[in-house]
């Protein structure tokens, strides 16, 4: 995590101060459920948070215990100990370590998750204004790089809106599945607390209680979380490179918005490179990378062991915080993109006519030819002109086998590029709902 590609919404949530007011929150909480089931003093809950609810936990000093204690949550506890005085020693009472950090984390990917859903959420505003106003600009669909047939650049466009709606849907499901607390103590039995702490912590924090923890909340939840964050990063670098690929000089069909001011090589002045979705790419490798450690956490020694948290308290910000660089800067990609619907309509033209093969193929099929034949016909007309030795239509009408079956009139019928279109309409539909 670095401020390159840092945002500071996304970052405070991993600051330590907020780590410490999230686990102030949670021992508190705990108090209050404590001392209304009578196991402390109710003065003394509310002396807690008198004490510390408004305090300024110093870092330097936590750190400086900690060296001594060589024990995060004890050191911070002293801390605490600290603003609260005598009562401090109902804090932390019958739970254990993990009871704070597991929840603290949950609180942390949750709120984490809510500034990712809503990024998504501008993404997809911000795909759905250019795919509506690219709806029927033509350009030629490419498999294996190579020209096939026509579609729309908004059609480009609808399929990454609805990408990144599954995007959405996944987040929203990653969020309520790591939303858990635990507080049920050294080996999740409850001996030393009562469950209805966990029940009144849990919904204090807005999260919900887990089912059955150990010492630890189980890592699947965790494994599926970032999982999902390297789905969402994948979907990222399938647009990136989507770009990058129609900005190539050859093809110059898209292009990332070039700023006044802007160098694009330190050696050629001319240089206009995709620098932008460039990044993406490379930024979607590093979140994609963090899902692997997260599922080898899954595998934890009986009831624990800490070999999880020293991945979490790296992967745990720089998962969230590169997403979130990631789709706010893909965001602004698709909001400033450059469209060149001339060059489009060049590069459809540009095989002259071949990207109606297929509609000639069925047409002759459809005549009584049979499908080998067909596809002979075609194909001997398809390749000269692949070797930039003939126009596609020209070449059909000279041929004997073809005009035996296809009229002049109806050849150039098959020619008709909005044939491909016709049912955009349709698709968008399907996708944006009925508009």
């Amino acid at each position: 995590m670095i401020p390159r590609y840092s945002r500071p919404e996304m970052v405070k949530i991993w600051d330590p101060q907020t780590r410490f007011r999230i686990w102030f929150e949670i021992e508190a909480h705990a108090c209050d459920a404590l001392a209304e089931i009578g196991v402390i003093p109710k003065e003394s809950a509310k002396a807690i948070w008198e004490r510390a609810g408004d305090a300024v936990f110093n870092v330097d000093r936590i750190d400086e215990i900690e060296r001594v204690t060589k024990h995060d949550v004890i050191a911070f506890l002293t801390h605490l100990a600290e603003f609260i005085g005598e009562d401090s020693r109902f804090v932390h009472q019958g739970m254990t370590s993990s009871d704070v950090l597991d929840t603290c984390l949950a609180v942390q990917l949750m709120r984490a998750s809510d500034i990712l859903i809503a990024d998504v959420d501008a993404l997809l505003a911000a795909i759905k204004k250019r795919a509506f106003e690219h709806k029927m600009t033509p350009c030629i669909g490419r498999s294996h790089g190579i020209h096939a047939e026509p579609v729309t650049f908004g059609l480009k466009m609808a399929q990454a809106y609805a990408e990144f709606a599954r995007c959405r849907t996944r987040l929203v499901n990653a969020r309520d599945e790591i939303a858990t607390c635990a507080i049920s103590g050294a080996v999740g039995t409850f001996a030393n607390i009562d469950p209805r702490v966990e029940e009144h912590v849990a919904q204090k924090m807005g999260l919900q209680p887990e089912p059955v923890s150990t010492q630890v909340i189980p890592r699947d939840r965790h494994a599926m979380f970032f999982a999902t964050l390297g789905v969402v990063a994948s979907s990222i670098e399938r647009l990136a490179t989507e770009i990058r690929h129609l900005q190539r000089t050859e093809v110059l069909e898209a292009e990332e918005f070039f700023s006044e001011g802007q160098k694009g090589s330190s050696a050629m002045p001319h240089k206009r490179n995709p620098v932008l979705t460039e990044n993406l790419t490379g930024l979607a490798r590093l979140v994609r990378g963090m899902a692997m450690p997260a599922m080898e956490n899954v595998a934890l020694w009986h009831e624990r062991d800490i070999s999880h948290s020293s991945v979490e308290r790296m992967i745990g910000p720089d998962a969230t915080v590169t997403l979130d660089f990631a789709l706010a800067r893909m965001t602004s990609v698709i909001e400033k993109l450059i469209v060149y619907p001339g060059n489009m309509q060049k590069n459809l033209d540009r095989l002259g006519g071949l990207i109606h093969s297929q509609r000639v193929l069925l047409a002759l099929t459809q005549k009584g030819v049979s499908r080998e034949d067909s596809y002979s016909y075609v194909q001997r007309n398809a390749m000269p002109v692949w070797r930039g030795e003939g126009d596609f239509l020209v070449l059909l009408k000279s041929d004997k086998g073809v005009s035996a079956k296809l009229s002049h009139a109806e050849l150039e019928e098959l020619f008709d590029l909005g044939y491909h279109l016709k049912h955009v309409d349709t698709i968008f539909a399907r996708v944006f709902g009925q508009v």
